[in-house]
């Protein structure tokens, strides 16, 4: 069981930057694959950016790609999202997932979920 708890969104300008958390509980966190999501109103969820066990691999979406850097720690049971030249349709509500071993962006591969945490760029 793992439980995830996502923090570090809100409100900045286009062309700035936000650094968002996850913050996992559970035995099994090192051994998870992590993931971050995000869903725009009205839109479907979106994948963004997955890392392994170790933090020696990543994968991230085109749409984010050279703007957003995927990490964790895993003495700290933490996964962080850096966003950088944010830009108004990067806006949606950012959530960080588990997977017990699916390497995949398909969100059914993912277990467990946070609650998400809000990012608001303004033009």
């Amino acid at each position: 069981q793992v439980q995830l708890v996502e923090s570090g969104g809100g409100l900045v300008q286009a062309g700035g930057s936000l650094r968002l958390s996850c913050t996992a509980s559970g035995r099994t966190f090192n051994s998870a694959i992590m993931g971050w999501f995000r869903q725009a109103p009205g839109k479907e969820r979106e994948f963004v950016s997955r890392i392994n066990w170790s933090g020696g691999m990543t994968y991230t979406a085109d749409s984010v790609k050279g703007r957003f850097t995927i990490s964790r720690d895993n003495a700290r049971n933490a996964v962080y999202l850096q966003m950088n030249s944010l830009k108004p349709e990067d806006t949606a509500l950012y959530y960080c997932a588990a997977s017990s071993g699916r390497w995949s962006s398909s969100a059914d591969a993912y277990d467990y979920w946070g609650q998400g945490t809000q990012v608001t760029v303004s033009s």
